[in-house]
């Protein structure tokens, strides 16, 4: 039986339990896990229990709302995921924290072949890079925040946005575009990448609709995941292998 990606109910809460409420809510799901879902999978988890060969790694936001195996509707073991507030990637040597870290373990001792980075509609760590007042109480995110400045720049130059909403979803693509540039700087990619064996992508995924927009490198726009031709971000290899 192939695996589903199960959450009973589909459903956001509202928002106003209590501690306890929210604590035994997180523990019932985990009684339905174990006595529903995980008796169906059995075969699936006992072959997950001492190895792993995920397809792709996935890069994403730290937000709740943003589930990488829901939108993919991808098995356990499928994806090796790293999610962090604003889907950052450091360029190499800045901050040799656990994002370098899972970069470097994802490529060189996993071999994964595809990297995913993934932002998102309505994102707060996008809105506090428009708005850096709003980090003063939060230094902590406001340094993380900072490998996201290029794309600010970038959007602050160009683009003349004709309102908060455009610039905040032009920001969310040029930080996907940059944090694509800081991973070409990680020397475990850099050398995979110019031999074709590593592939990446950079995502926009749209909560209210579960659209997908896509990174096309050589027309260096976002184009529909689910058009006619799968838009990719990778670089041409210099060192193809025969």
């Amino acid at each position: 039986m192939p695996y589903k990606h199960q959450v009973i109910p589909l459903q956001a809460h509202e928002g106003n339990e209590t501690a306890d409420q929210a604590l035994q809510s997180i523990v019932d799901g985990f009684k339905r896990f174990r006595h529903e879902v995980f008796p169906q999978q059995e075969e699936l988890f006992k072959k997950l229990a001492t190895a792993q060969n995920p397809r792709a790694m996935f890069i994403t936001c730290a937000d709740s709302r943003v589930v990488p195996e829901l939108i993919t509707q991808s098995s356990p073991g499928d994806l090796f995921v790293n999610r962090n507030v604003g889907n950052v990637v450091p360029a190499y040597g800045q901050m040799m924290g656990g994002v370098s870290t899972a970069i470097e373990y994802a490529v060189m001792a996993l071999g994964v072949q595809h990297i995913v980075i993934c932002g998102h509609s309505d994102c707060g760590a996008m809105k506090a890079v428009l708005n850096p007042a709003s980090l003063e109480t939060m230094p902590t995110v406001k340094a993380w925040l900072r490998h996201a400045e290029v794309a600010r720049t970038v959007v602050a130059e160009n683009c003349n946005c004709g309102s908060d909403q455009e610039a905040l979803a032009v920001l969310t693509e040029e930080n996907v575009v940059a944090q694509l540039d800081h991973l070409r700087t990680h020397p475990s990619v850099a050398a995979k990448l110019a031999r074709g064996q590593l592939f990446i992508h950079g995502w926009v995924y749209d909560i209210e609709t579960s659209q997908i927009k896509a990174y096309d490198a050589e027309l260096g726009s976002f184009l529909p995941l689910d058009g006619d031709k799968v838009p990719m971000a990778t670089p041409r290899a210099r060192y193809p292998q025969s």
